[in-house]
């Protein structure tokens, strides 16, 4: 089995990994950025065991990533909201989307980021070219472009609509 430290490691990255590293934390990331906060949510959406759930989502609340306030509407359970240093991974979470999207292939459509302020896309690099600023997470707007993912559950219905990030969906 693989560890999950990088103890004999001296660097920045091998903490970071040690963090968002382990598979399915950085999908629980992304869907925090676009607003889902409800545990049944985050399982509903990514089809995630409900054990490695609680297991990514303790360790994110743990690491100060995210944090675990009482849901108001539902008596006994928690949200979970990003805190500061959880929406300074937007940028990464922006880099690897724009990364990874030509490994998607096809015309399955994809998701695009504009800055809130300008209504101009962003740049790969996060970059809006219009004002040149690197907007924060809640400063930017979130559309789905293209055909309809396969995903057919009804966070993602309401994930496909246009909406900033890190606004509460749901």
């Amino acid at each position: 089995m693989l560890g999950n430290t990088y103890d004999h490691q001296q660097c920045s990255i091998a903490r970071a990994l040690e963090v968002v590293g382990e598979r399915w934390t950085l999908l629980v990331v992304r869907d925090a950025l676009y607003g889902v906060q409800r545990f049944s949510d985050f399982a509903e959406r990514l089809d995630i065991p409900r054990a490695v759930l609680s297991d990514r989502l303790r360790s994110l609340v743990e690491h100060d990533v995210l944090e675990r306030v009482p849901d108001p509407d539902h008596r006994g359970r928690s949200l979970y909201r990003l805190t500061a240093r959880g929406r300074e991974l937007w940028p990464v979470v922006h880099a690897l989307a724009s990364w990874g999207s030509p490994l998607a292939g096809g015309d399955r459509g994809h998701r695009q980021f504009r800055h809130a302020a300008c209504d101009a896309q962003l740049d790969a690099n996060g970059r809006c070219p219009t004002c040149g600023a690197m907007p924060a997470a809640e400063d930017v707007l979130t559309t789905w472009h293209g055909a309809a993912p396969p995903d057919d559950d009804s966070v993602s219905a309401i994930l496909r609509r246009p909406h900033r990030l890190t606004e509460p969906v749901g």
